[in-house]
């Protein structure tokens, strides 16, 4: 008799510690946190659920459908996965429109983009070298960009935030050579108190006036520091000034700041004559906007790298513009795509619904603007964004998913947070942040092993004192 009570009460210890411990509400910690800085618990959205179980562990405001800044991107470089594969790569196509004869073009090099996300310095080097590779080795007429792969709405750079030049507001382009971008390297010189900076590339049309004060104080937010009065010559060959002036403290090291400065056309002649100068190519002609004609010799087509190496950079670094030449291309998968007419925002949008559909994804709530995270009209519910994740985890390509994510305390934007805790390594967490956002989503290993889900939407005032509060939930989910 005794034995049977000893051997029920510990089957029904043995049910206690076996059974999961849901709570739909927040840890005690976390509410805290958000407390403190001002955020009520309506503003945020909050979905953690260990893979394999059907019950979330917490499930806050989870169908509520919310900002998620640059967490969109999981599902931009997910359908991209799924829709285009891992091995995907974009063309750039060149072509000489003249006679070519002997390494000489009596005629017009024309290159043709296809959108492209990845055609940076690097890699446009590499372009420019295959092309000396063919034998060509002098141009005599202009460089014909060819834009057409593109149909787009005209829009103004500075109208998400007044920052026309900030690189993350970059504009999709088929033919984007190098994010048209500007890198200013600063380094202090204390030697003789001035703070040094480096140009790179250093287009012809660039004037830098250095103004900058060396100081001696903490480095701080370095960027609020500077002032950058710029000014763009609308003249024919559209020079660039830009008289820099401020403060920089010798605490800050090395520093880079991104600017876009030129228009498409003048910044890629530019880089083009530079490099091809570099190779031993002679090459004094214009740029011009064009269509490729027809019938005309091709000289070589450039591939870029796969697309499981680009989503790297748009989610470990969150690359606005990469993930909208993405999400752009996905408007090519479906069959009527290859017809050869231009690629529209509306053609993905239906790409992105029709693969949505087929997967058994119902997001009524979710809205995409551009696929980057960086719009105020962009939305969907912890719950769903949860699902995806799920749904990734379950798919061919979660390998590939999976390793673009920041891990956290070792790279990407995660580099930073949580260092000298248990949860350093453990998660690979996309982050996003607007004005009025901060988000985190992605996959944890607890302490136990087991594989969790976990996403926080904060939409509020105060929402950038929030990090603390989604760096604690982590950890409890690590520890509980």
């Amino acid at each position: 008799m005794f034995q049977l009570k000893s051997t029920v009460t510990s089957f029904l210890i043995l049910i206690v510690v076996s059974t999961p411990i849901f709570s739909h509400g927040l840890p005690a910690p976390v509410q805290q946190k958000l407390k403190q800085a001002g955020i009520p618990e309506s503003a945020v959205g909050i979905y953690v659920s260990e893979v394999g179980v059907n019950q979330p562990l917490i499930a806050v405001n989870a169908d509520t459908a919310m900002n998620p800044a640059s967490v969109m991107k999981l599902v931009t470089t997910f359908a991209g996965l799924e829709l285009l594969g891992p091995a995907y790569t974009w063309q750039t196509e060149l072509y000489a429109d003249g006679e070519l004869k002997d390494g000489v073009l009596q005629g017009n090099l024309v290159i043709k983009g296809y959108g492209d996300p990845k055609l940076d310095l690097e890699n446009f080097w590499s372009l420019v070298y295959r092309l000396r590779q063919t034998g060509l080795r002098e141009i005599r007429g202009d460089l014909i960009l060819d834009y057409t792969h593109y149909d787009l709405p005209k829009e103004d750079p500075g109208a998400f935030d007044g920052q026309p030049y900030r690189t993350y507001n970059l504009l999709p382009e088929a033919l984007l050579v190098n994010y048209r971008t500007s890198a200013l390297y600063f380094t202090p010189q204390p030697d003789n108190n001035t703070v040094g900076i480096v140009v790179d590339p250093l287009p012809e049309s660039l004037q830098l006036n250095n103004n900058l004060k060396l100081t001696y104080g903490q480095c701080g937010d370095w960027l609020s520091l500077l002032n950058a009065d710029i000014h763009v010559d609308e003249g024919e060959d559209k020079r660039i000034s830009i008289r820099l002036s401020g403060s920089y403290a010798v605490d800050c090291g090395k520093k880079t700041y991104l600017l876009g400065l030129h228009d498409s056309a003048s910044y890629t002649r530019d880089l083009f004559k530079q490099l091809w100068m570099q190779q031993g190519g002679l090459f004094q002609g214009n740029v011009l906007i064009g269509k490729t004609p027809n019938n005309i010799l091709r000289l070589k087509t450039y591939r870029s790298p796969p697309l499981a190496e680009i989503i790297r950079g748009i989610n470990k670094f969150s690359n606005n513009i990469a993930a909208r030449q993405l999400y752009l291309t996905l408007g090519t998968v479906p069959a009527k795509a290859n017809d050869g007419s231009p690629v529209t925002l509306a053609r993905s949008g239906r790409a992105i619904r029709q693969w949505f559909s087929s997967s058994g994804l119902d997001f009524p709530e979710l809205v995409i603007e551009n696929g980057s995270g960086l719009s105020r009209k962009e939305r969907i519910s912890a719950h769903h964004m949860g699902k995806l994740l799920l749904a990734a985890f379950q798919s061919p390509v979660m390998p590939e998913f999976i390793a673009s994510l920041p891990i956290v305390a070792i790279d990407g934007t995660m580099k930073n947070r949580l260092i000298g805790t248990p949860v350093s390594g453990m998660a690979h967490m996309k982050t996003g942040a607007l004005n009025g956002v901060q988000a985190l989503a992605g996959y944890m290993l607890d302490k136990f092993k087991r594989r969790v889900i976990v996403v926080f939407f904060v939409n509020h005032p105060n929402a950038s004192q929030a990090r603390p509060a989604l760096d604690l939930l982590l950890q409890w989910v690590y520890a509980r």
